[in-house]
């Protein structure tokens, strides 16, 4: 009798451990960590209350191009299920700490790879309308790998954001119809990809690049530039609202005082707004500008 009792408690906790055993892997939310925090948005938003974000550039004010790591980045790399990030040498301080914080169970994407970007491209990706689906489609599929029991859910997350860029991308097409063929410059590469989505050509590219890199534009460059301006041979300053410096801030004054439209435009999602809500906005400004009378 004591036998066979134990032998039936056996059996029961037996099922019991089974029954748990057959609970979803992940009852707690997947931990992400993206090193900008567009990409951080659409995680949460394909992801839903299924992942926990950690974004690292977060303030509009920082110039992303000097940022630092903390150590708080680091312990939050270390129990990531996943990371993104940029790549194209756009976010290099992401490599190095993946480096330092090795792990066999981490899933990492790095954007420019799912849209065959290189070092040496404009690294300045989500400005490409392409960029954000291929994103989203490859969270959805490693979120649903992570936690294949809310794969649906993952399916569902990424079907809606997909949709929703459609507002973005017929705001696009519009302005192509207005716009194409007309010129616009620029203190950096920050808006290239969404400017040649619509068909604007963007003189100054050279002088752009130096900026970017933290190089000094030569003195040509910078001549071509100011003539662009004072002649008003351009529809539109596009300035990188994160990232100024004395000849970007010289740059905007002359084209103030030429009546050529100024665009701020930014490389982080700005507080209170989706990914999609600020692209829009950038697009509505712009709009509004070449709206205004080209010469």
């Amino acid at each position: 009798m004591k036998i066979a009792a134990v032998s039936a408690f056996a059996l029961s906790t037996f099922a019991l451990l089974a029954v748990a055993g057959a609970a979803p892997a992940n009852a707690d939310p997947l931990s992400i960590v993206a090193a900008e925090n567009f990409y951080g948005d659409v995680a949460e938003q394909v992801g839903g209350d299924r992942v926990k974000v950690q974004s690292i550039l977060t303030n509009p004010d920082d110039d992303p191009h000097l940022f630092e790591a903390s150590p708080s980045v680091a312990r939050g790399l270390a129990g990531a299920a996943l990371v993104v990030y940029s790549g194209a040498d756009y976010d290099p301080w992401m490599e190095k700490l993946l480096a330092a914080s090795k792990s066999d169970r981490r899933h990492v994407i790095v954007v420019a790879d799912l849209v065959h970007r290189k070092s040496g491209d404009n690294p300045h990706l989500w400005y490409d309308p392409p960029t954000m689906p291929a994103v989203a489609a490859a969270l959805a599929a490693d979120f649903s790998a992570e936690d294949p029991a809310h794969k649906a859910d993952y399916e569902a997350g990424r079907d809606k954001f997909i949709a929703s860029l459609d507002p973005m991308n017929a705001k696009v097409a519009a302005m192509r119809a207005k716009y194409a063929g007309k010129w616009v410059t620029a203190t950096e590469p920050v808006f290239g990809y969404m400017a040649d989505a619509i068909g604007l050509k963007v003189a100054d590219q050279e002088f752009q690049l130096a900026v970017m890199n933290d190089t000094d534009p030569t003195p040509l460059q910078v001549s071509q530039f100011q003539y662009h301006l004072m002649k008003k041979q351009v529809n539109a300053l596009l300035y990188n609202a994160q990232a100024t410096d004395d000849l970007a801030e010289q740059m905007q004054k002359l084209a103030k005082q030429s009546g050529v439209p100024v665009v701020g435009v930014s490389e982080t999602e700005p507080p209170g707004k989706n990914y999609q809500a600020w692209m829009m906005s950038q697009l509505d400004a712009l709009d509004a500008a070449l709206g205004g009378g080209a010469p």
